[in-house]
């Protein structure tokens, strides 16, 4: 039997064409890196990024004057904080701003807790406290306002008890004044405390009476 033999053309191996600097994939992968590094840059430049804002130094409380003299200077990343709600030095603190509500030490000044007088509805009224607060009472507490009457006499010449009534609960403390000096056993303790002015007369009428008017501090305020 004859067994042809046939001669098949040997393949030849393709070879990997470097790609040319026009290559769409080249480009596109060069876009995307490109893409990725200032991404990358834009991220960690606003993570860095800062602005000084206003910090209260010590508590502000309704009615007390702001200035910027009076405050601190807080460096803020933008990143952390919606820097917008808040006072920033750049923007400086409105000429004749009060407190409208209480801005705990420490604590950034909202632009919303600054306004002017004409925007406050309570007034101070000074209440002198015979028995020494605890020292957890200062500016920005709350406290309880009582008004506790005089024992009066029955028609048997008794004396007959009254209740105390609430005068008004949770009221911010402006400020309190302690007797000077660390021996001092007479004197009195002032607090004055600011009172919506819907409940006026029936505060002055209660410090002015023949009872006594009392503060019960809140517990956690103020601190």
């Amino acid at each position: 039997m004859d067994t042809t033999v046939l001669d098949l053309p040997t393949p030849v191996a393709n070879r990997l064409r470097r790609p040319g600097w026009r290559d769409p994939r080249l480009l596109a992968g060069v876009a995307m890196v490109a893409g990725s590094v200032a991404l990358g840059s834009w991220v960690v430049q606003g993570a860095e990024r800062t602005t000084q804002v206003y910090v209260a130094r010590d508590a502000l409380t309704p009615g007390s004057a702001v200035e910027a003299s009076g405050l601190g200077v807080a460096q803020v990343r933008l990143v952390d904080v919606d820097v917008e709600r808040y006072v920033t030095v750049a923007d400086g603190v409105p000429l004749d701003a009060v407190a409208l509500r209480v801005v705990a030490p420490g604590e950034l000044v909202p632009r919303a807790a600054l306004g002017s007088a004409a925007d406050l509805d309570v007034r101070p009224v000074a209440i002198a406290v015979t028995v020494a607060p605890s020292a957890d009472l200062v500016a920005g507490s709350l406290v309880d306002l009582w008004d506790v009457p005089a024992a009066t006499r029955s028609a048997g010449g008794n004396e007959a008890a009254v209740l105390p009534r609430e005068l008004a609960p949770a009221l911010t403390v402006a400020q309190v004044k302690r007797p000077d000096g660390a021996f001092v056993t007479g004197g009195s303790t002032v607090v004055y405390v600011l009172v919506p002015t819907a409940i006026l007369p029936t505060v002055l009428a209660a410090v002015a009476g023949e009872g006594e008017v009392q503060l019960v501090h809140v517990p956690g305020s103020g601190s």
